[in-house]
């Protein structure tokens, strides 16, 4: 299964609702029906998160909100939600404006640009302020991100070889995966230890801190789950954005009537300024593009789950401790739910299908009790980066065949290496686009003040 594991999924539906494959030496089942996935979903208390993708994902994050166990994540999930609430990801807007506008700000005509490198950068930052505020550093927010790089190449084959004598062998790439978990721990461990000798702040630290000296009679918040969560929801947030959005960059250029399409929007929305949270609801199209990446490439592309009773699924006894996979590839590569599935077409979202596509079959985020915390601020960070780079540059590939998607913890480009052109300044467009000014110059923009209307502030996006 895992040599070929995206050509091995595409060929599952025509073999029927619910699929038996082997998982390394261990039976296990593959459901490829949407509206049995949603079932599955629903039904946390009996399809619990385990199996060998969980086992050494707690391992990495310990068992908070994205890892934990059905038993622990209602209280969990209500300890983190404000975080994440509508009004709070709104808020985050001019932040992440600020952060798009400052990956693409010194690109040159003609560069060639690691793309995979820049938007992990940016997500990595982005989510660490979110988590943070200003307690990771910049300086370590990139080693965080060098950190994630590692941890990622050696976290697939972990989730799929049963054998974890073979991790502890002394090879290179077992040292390197070591030394990136440990030293990610350190810097979460570094951040709030600061953050316990400062002021309070506003953000989800704050939230568990508080939390942790409450004396409310509730289940206790101890140094554990406050480590816990930052460290998973660092990682998670970080990497799963990250591909997505290189993945759209990498669709866009082989489909120029899609790019062109999204210039056009972004310059009669923006016409050559920042984003704001008032524009978001305005960039239709820019949306699609982003909700057919996911759809052809979600970074979230095989799960598992275990059963924690004996139950049945399709009219097929299942014991106590099945492990059942779920695959958002497969299902959103399915014709009978998108026509021409393998085709990149954002278009397909603006002629009225429903928001989570026919049978419920686009789950990019998952679904049910345990659907992703942070879909909204994903969402926003990716369509506000999308029109940020898009407003000023148009990126290419260099000669040659592009390499597909690559399936690893997540699916997407790993290595995506691009090159950039500045766009001609858009109608109304007021200030030069990044790159065509040298750094430094007296009329060189200086930051996204100078792009952002008088008086915005932006509040509120759902």
């Amino acid at each position: 299964m895992f040599r070929r594991p995206l050509e091995f999924l595409n060929s599952l539906p025509a073999y029927g609702d619910l699929v038996e494959i082997r998982l390394g030496p261990q039976r296990a089942w593959m459901v490829c029906h949407p509206e049995l996935v949603h079932r599955m979903l629903r039904d946390t208390r009996t399809f619990d998160k385990g199996g060998p993708q969980y086992e050494r994902l707690r391992v990495l994050m310990g068992n908070g909100v994205v890892t934990c166990p059905h038993a622990q994540h209602r209280r969990q999930r209500r300890l983190l939600q404000p975080t994440f609430r509508p009004a709070r990801v709104a808020a985050q807007t001019d932040v992440m404006a600020e952060e798009a506008e400052s990956l693409c700000r010194d690109w040159r005509s003609g560069q060639r640009v690691d793309v995979s490198a820049a938007t992990l950068g940016l997500t990595t930052r982005l989510i660490s302020r979110l988590l943070l505020s200003d307690s990771l550093s910049p300086a370590a927010a990139d080693e965080v991100r060098h950190c994630l790089a590692a941890i990622v190449r050696g976290l697939f084959v972990r989730t799929v070889v049963p054998v974890d004598a073979l991790f502890r062998l002394p090879t290179p790439a077992n040292r390197r995966y070591r030394r990136a978990v440990e030293r990610v721990r350190e810097l979460i461990d570094a951040a709030v230890a600061e953050r316990r000798r400062g002021a309070p702040r506003d953000d989800l630290l704050g939230l568990l801190l508080a939390a942790a000296e409450a004396e409310d009679g509730g289940d206790p918040v101890g140094d554990r789950e406050v480590h816990d969560q930052l460290v998973s929801l660092l990682l998670t947030g970080a990497e799963s954005p990250s591909m997505c959005l290189a993945s759209a960059f990498s669709l866009l250029a082989r489909h120029p009537e899609a790019e062109r399409r999204l210039h056009a929007e972004v310059d009669t929305v923006l016409a050559g300024r920042l984003p704001d949270v008032a524009d978001l609801p305005r960039l239709v199209y820019t949306r699609s593009v982003l909700t057919e990446t996911l759809r052809h490439s979600p970074p979230g592309w095989l799960f598992t789950r275990v059963t924690t009773r004996e139950t049945e699924l399709a009219g097929r006894p299942l014991p106590r401790g099945t492990t059942v996979l779920y695959s958002p590839y497969l299902l959103h590569h399915d014709p009978a739910s998108f026509p021409e599935p393998e085709r990149f077409l954002p278009e397909r979202w603006l002629d009225g299908e429903t928001a989570a596509g026919p049978h419920g079959a686009l789950i990019p985020f998952a679904a049910g009790s345990r659907k992703c915390i942070g879909d909204l601020f994903s969402l926003a960070e990716m369509t506000v980066t999308l029109a940020t780079v898009a407003g000023r540059w148009r990126l290419r590939h260099p000669a040659g065949r592009v390499a597909p998607p690559r399936p690893g913890a997540t699916l997407g480009p790993r290595s995506l290496t691009m090159i950039c052109t500045a766009r001609a300044d858009p109608p109304g467009g007021t200030v030069p686009h990044a790159g065509a000014l040298a750094p430094g110059s007296p009329t060189a923009a200086s930051g996204p003040e100078r792009t952002r209307r008088d008086g915005d502030n932006g509040v509120h996006h759902t």
